[in-house]
């Protein structure tokens, strides 16, 4: 909602010498969010005014049309003589009334006007467009032509209101009353405690039988319709430029003078209203819901086939309007045209003006379905005041009658559904005990007062909520319009006292370590949406049977083309991988820490639970059984370079052994040692792909994967060529490790190491290999490291020879030669045993 400061001062007696940034700073104070304050007319200095165009002379010779025209002026150029400028515009003629910057002057953007030539003459000035002034967009598409009242050499920058200060203020979706200039008024009053003049106090007659005839077939999508009848309208005449600005800083565009009078009594009081022209509707007019398959097309243009929910407003003929949301083609205002062998001027002289008062809820339904969104449902779905209908009407009659010379038909119609007043009982201490802090009885009254509430009682007050205040519905509302007021600022900050004794639990803590121990490794944190499309699996070339095919699906996705909850990290992270190559930064490491979501085995439909009491154990547990599985899982994608290149060195790319590291960094923070095992899955290179596993109560537990991704994965995510990724099951890592890390003891005796050099067949995997070797060496093993890969001609074809240093220590003594080399046999003896593995050079 945008509110010109200069229109607010209209309603609230300001200080003179208030600014929009001090208005800003008392409506935050309320509650409202006011998000920026426009300086209108920044920069501009004069002179810059009203001129008559005397002479105009086309030039011929240039691409395009060119004008050399005089203008007079009056008095602002210091001489009295016609300006001579140079115009390329066409939407004017001689005699008409233009603005005119003259040399010396600067407009908006810091663009100073001076005397130069071109197109061959010398242009003295300027004579001005709209969008050259900053006053936005209006319906000419040119140069400014003014009414012929206005005085040659009159200050147009007085005139236009080129300078104001706008406040751009976000409402929510609770407030729609502050989506007018009433309900702003109302708060910035109650902000300085100021009186507020209320537009909306007008003098309206009462209704009776010969208005205009309207039947409401749906009370409850309609329950007020007010409409007033206006004749004898001029259809030359135009909105005076005071309107015409004032829709403009509020951010609408000037359309006609019926349109525009509609448009500006729904930004002052915030009530939609739609002008028909009398002439075109035919018969009654009727309120109901639209039949399956009728047609009705809207003011934009588009033929639009209507719901049996749609709420529309019709004729003899059927649906002239979507109620509440936008008007019929067919019975639209005229614009004025000129016949060209009488030169008499037509268009719409008759109207009906419509206020009314919509179910909100109907409104922003047909809004959604037809993507339809306009002012008037805007306002609607938030909460219009019903009340205001009838001001809102006797408003636009007003000013039609007092710009557009029409005269006001003495029939009201009026078709109000029974209502009462909606009241709430709150304590008088309700507030108090909200927001910590006593305010009292008589400021609780006080405040709910300003707000437009009565409120009656003692120690129990009965709150009777004003119309205009529709999100007021229980105590609570009560109190935040209490604190709110009081302000914000001035609640005590209490500290929350933990128990002693609790705090994260150990796998809070675990995921937290996880987490930073990955940051600390080059990684970073890329979290992504849990929704995906089921072809997604296709692209990560699983199995038809494959477990993770198994998603649960929402009823109402975000989006329709992903409407199922992932099983796996991988999507995400390889699409912001994705995402963030394309975008230049080609060396990258992510990681992120999330659920993964897979059917219970005993699927049902989740009760609804009470929201007047508290849920028993048993409605939980029914909850949770049919609740889907949620693992927490870590996913890690790389590419590029994972050591840059430097003065240091050449660097290298990534590889699959950083996706392995990465595995083996997250294990390492819950105490584990990932056995690491040759494997072949979906998403990854058969020849490069890692099965990672820990042992859960001995039983060996496959964690995850790791390693090279597929290059037909790459090629269907559009990756970096030999991107890897790692992803494990957190949960499974948690139950295998042993609680809180315990710091590694220190031994105080040298190491022995040793180092052995195996030949294996080449397709012998080299973890199988130090698995062995691990296994075999026994306790006295400290580390093993593989340090050299070699394949070629001392090895013998199909073959190639792994390299390890192995550690020895005991913790109690000096290992003597003999006992590291009795160490080292056994476990070469074991790789042996277990993979064919021979001492080289043996």
């Amino acid at each position: 909602m945008r509110v010109p400061l200069s229109w607010l001062r209209e309603y609230v007696d300001l200080p003179a010498t208030e600014t929009g940034r001090d208005v800003q700073a008392k409506l935050v104070d309320g509650g409202l969010e006011v998000e920026r304050v426009e300086q209108l007319g920044q920069g501009l200095k004069g002179p810059l005014v009203v001129g008559k165009v005397l002479t105009i002379e086309e030039l011929e010779g240039f691409k395009k049309p060119i004008r050399f025209c005089t203008v007079d002026v009056g008095q602002a150029n210091g001489t009295g003589e016609p300006q001579e400028i140079v115009c390329g515009a066409r939407n004017f003629a001689v005699g008409d009334k233009v603005v005119v910057v003259l040399p010396g002057a600067v407009l908006p953007g810091d663009f100073a006007i001076a005397a130069r030539k071109t197109y061959g003459r010398t242009s003295h000035g300027m004579i001005c467009s709209s969008d050259e002034l900053g006053m936005g967009s209006d319906t000419t598409g040119g140069i400014i032509v003014l009414p012929p009242e206005h005085e040659v050499g009159t200050d147009a920058i007085a005139l236009l209101e080129l300078v104001d200060e706008v406040l751009d203020i976000a409402v929510t979706a609770n407030r729609g009353d502050c989506l007018s200039m009433r309900g702003v008024a109302r708060e910035t009053a109650i902000a300085y405690g100021l009186p507020l003049r209320d537009p909306a106090l007008l003098d309206v007659p009462a209704p009776n039988s010969y208005g205009y005839p309207v039947k409401v077939a749906d009370p409850i999508g309609c329950d007020r319709f007010t409409a007033r009848t206006v004749t004898g309208l001029d259809p030359e005449a135009r909105s005076p430029i005071w309107l015409q600005r004032r829709l403009q800083k509020a951010g609408m565009r000037p359309i006609s003078l019926a349109v525009d009078i509609t448009n500006y009594v729904m930004i002052e009081l915030g009530q939609p209203l739609h002008a028909y022209d009398r002439t075109l509707v035919d018969g009654p007019i009727g309120v109901r819901r639209a039949e399956p398959g009728e047609l009705l097309t809207t003011l934009d243009g588009t033929k639009r086939k209507l719901d049996a929910a749609d709420l529309v407003i019709t004729d003899n003929r059927g649906p002239i309007g979507l109620a509440g949301v936008m008007g019929g083609a067919n019975t639209e205002i005229a614009d004025s045209v000129t016949d060209p062998e009488t030169g008499e001027v037509k268009g719409t002289t008759e109207v009906v003006i419509e206020a009314a008062h919509f179910d909100a809820v109907a409104i922003a339904r047909t809004a959604r379905r037809h993507k339809l969104t306009s002012e008037a449902s805007k306002r609607f779905e938030r909460g219009v005041d019903p009340q205001a209908a009838a001001a809102a009407a006797q408003r636009t009659v007003d000013l039609l009658v007092l710009l557009a010379g029409g005269t006001a038909e003495a029939g009201v119609t009026e078709i109000v559904s029974p209502s009462a007043p909606r009241t709430i009982s709150m304590r008088a201490d309700h507030p108090d005990r909200v927001a910590g802090i006593e305010y009292g009885r008589e400021t609780v009254v006080r405040r709910l007062q300003e707000v437009g509430c009565d409120a009656y009682g003692q120690d129990e007050l009965v709150v009777t909520v004003p119309s205009w205040r529709p999100d007021l519905t229980e105590p609570n509302d009560l109190a935040e319009e209490v604190i709110r007021l009081e302000g914000y600022a001035n609640l005590p900050s209490t500290l929350p006292k933990p128990p002693a004794g609790r705090g994260l639990t150990e796998r809070q803590r675990l995921h937290r370590r996880v987490g930073r121990a990955l940051a600390g490794a080059g990684f970073t944190e890329a979290p992504s949406y849990p929704f995906v499309a089921e072809s997604v699996f296709d692209q990560l070339g699983l199995d038809k049977d494959d477990a993770n095919r198994s998603v649960v699906k929402l009823v109402n996705p975000l989006s329709d083309e992903e409407p199922a909850l992932r099983t796996t990290l991988l999507p995400g992270l390889l699409a912001t991988l994705r995402r963030n190559d394309g975008r230049g930064n080609h060396d990258l490491a992510l990681f992120e820490t999330g659920l993964v979501f897979h059917p219970s085995a005993n699927p049902g439909v989740a009760a609804r639970l009470p929201v007047d009491r508290r849920p028993t154990d048993e409605e939980i547990a029914a909850l949770n059984a049919v609740l889907p599985v949620q693992p927490r899982h870590v996913g890690a994608v790389i590419a590029g370079a994972r050591e840059q290149a430097g003065w240091w060195g050449k660097g290298r790319p990534a590889d699959w052994a950083d996706a392995i590291e990465a595995a083996r960094t997250v294990a390492r923070e819950a105490g584990l040692e990932l056995a690491v095992e040759q494997g072949q899955y979906g998403p990854w290179h058969p020849g490069r792909c890692a099965e990672l596993y820990v042992f859960v109560e001995g039983v060996k537990t496959l964690a995850g994967y790791a390693g090279e991704l597929h290059p037909r994965v790459v090629k269907a995510f559009g990756l970096p060529a030999r991107s890897c990724a790692m992803e494990l099951d957190l949960d499974v890592i948690e139950r295998a490790g042993e609680g809180t890390v315990q710091a590694p003891s220190i031994s105080t005796f040298p190491v022995a190491t040793q180092d052995v050099a195996l030949v294996v067949d080449a397709g012998v995997p080299a973890a199988a290999v130090e698995n062995a070797l691990s296994a075999g060496a026994g306790e006295l093993l400290e580390s093993i490291r593989l340090f050299d890969v070699y394949s070629g001609e001392q090895v013998g074809e199909g073959k190639k020879s792994l390299a390890y240093a192995l550690r020895f220590r005991a913790a109690d003594r000096t290992l003597t030669v003999e006992e590291a080399t009795a160490a080292r046999d056994a476990a070469v003896a074991r790789a042996a045993e277990a993979t064919g593995a021979v001492l080289r050079g043996a």
